[in-house]
């Protein structure tokens, strides 16, 4: 069930202070959730409801407490629903802004079809995917080396999902491949800082992926860093994801 910011299902954050991290963070919650039928026939992905309230609640809720008060949904299938409940997010201690795609665009789509609302850098979330990392040390990084791009990067040690991601010794990010990772050591765990420049070459109202199109010019150019990590993320777009989030947060 999915009910209007205000009617009891979103609570307004307590009062204590939180470090400020300047900076606007930016969520993809405009994917169909075709993994999730028949549940996403209904609802946005982002509303599957985990330990009693939508995913994208405890989504918003950790950016509230990396620091970050300026938030942008990238919405599209139902993505009414997702603004009839959050608002303007007041309720939550942000504010929220939306952007919504005519039709789905992919991730570099979606961003662009957004430029006018993107601050010159910022945090792009997936929108399901969850994430509990030092955002803060992870700017800090970003603007100390001054990338185009700064991807977070899990070390994949155990193995059990094949990696993506290559990196170099000094930290720039040397092959992302969705296919064929051999050599590849490290996964993409679903988050990344990036400069509003990195879309100036994608072409308005086009589907584009920026895992497919735009990584790779960056990559090519030495433009990509990754941010290193240890923590686990959780993907709540299967079954499976949702369940070991759920006993995550629980």
């Amino acid at each position: 069930m999915v009910e209007k910011a205000g009617t009891g299902r979103v609570s307004r954050a307590a009062g204590a202070s939180r470090p400020k991290l300047d900076l606007q963070a930016v969520i993809l919650a405009g994917g169909l959730g075709t993994r999730m039928l028949p549940l996403t026939e209904t609802i946005p992905k982002a509303m599957i409801e985990v330990c009693g309230k939508p995913f994208l609640e405890h989504q918003l809720e950790l950016v509230r407490e990396s620091g970050m008060a300026r938030v942008l949904l990238l919405v599209a299938h139902l993505g009414e629903k997702i603004e009839q409940y959050f608002g303007d997010g007041a309720a939550l201690g942000l504010e929220i802004v939306y952007s919504c795609e005519p039709a789905p665009l992919g991730t570099g789509g979606a961003l662009k079809h957004a430029a006018g609302k993107l601050e010159d850098e910022f945090l792009v979330l997936n929108g399901d995917t969850f994430l509990p990392i030092d955002y803060a040390e992870m700017a800090r990084d970003f603007r100390e080396h001054r990338p185009s791009a700064s991807i977070v990067a899990y070390e994949n040690r155990a193995a059990r999902t094949a990696s993506n991601l290559a990196l170099a010794a000094d930290g720039r990010v040397t092959a992302y491949r969705k296919r064929n990772p051999r050599g590849l050591t490290h996964i993409d765990a679903g988050a990344i800082i990036l400069r509003r420049e990195v879309l100036d070459a994608i072409p308005p109202g086009r589907i584009c992926s920026l895992e497919e199109e735009v990584f790779p010019r960056l990559i090519e150019q030495g433009r990509m860093r990754a941010w290193v990590t240890h923590e686990p993320f959780y993907d709540m777009g299967t079954p499976d994801g949702l369940e070991a989030l759920a006993r995550r947060l629980g």
